[in-house]
């Protein structure tokens, strides 16, 4: 079965790049933006959550906040992605339930690799 990866991001440019190495991968992929993306949670259950911290216009904390609060979602691992996160910013996400913490820019070698902790499995390089 196909991992089925969500990915909540708001900057076209960056969401093209992720994208493209998570489909390099075989992976299917969604986008979807704040509520869109809680909504898209029941529609389509993903494996993952790849998750901008800075997405708009729902900040990707609150709903990072809203998948743990939600039994059903709760369980599904979620990757943080952040510019410049700095320790603070780091301990946050992990407060708030992250599985992983990715801060940009980063390499598509370091995503497949963040996904394949989170998934339990490896994906070929």
């Amino acid at each position: 079965m196909t991992p089925r990866v969500l990915v909540v991001y708001d900057r076209g440019d960056g969401l093209r790049g992720v994208r493209a190495a998570l489909e390099a991968q075989g992976l299917a992929v969604d986008a979807a933006e704040g509520q869109a993306a809680l909504a898209s949670l029941d529609a389509q259950r993903p494996d993952v959550v790849l998750l901008e911290v800075g997405a708009s216009p729902m900040n990707g904390m609150e709903v990072l906040d809203r998948i743990r609060a939600n039994p059903q979602h709760s369980a599904i691992p979620v990757v943080l992605l952040a510019t410049g996160a700095d320790d603070d910013d780091l301990l946050e996400g992990y407060k708030f339930g992250a599985d992983y913490y990715l801060t940009q820019p980063f390499s598509p070698r370091h995503l497949i690799y963040a996904l394949s902790l989170v998934l339990g499995r490896e994906f070929p390089e």
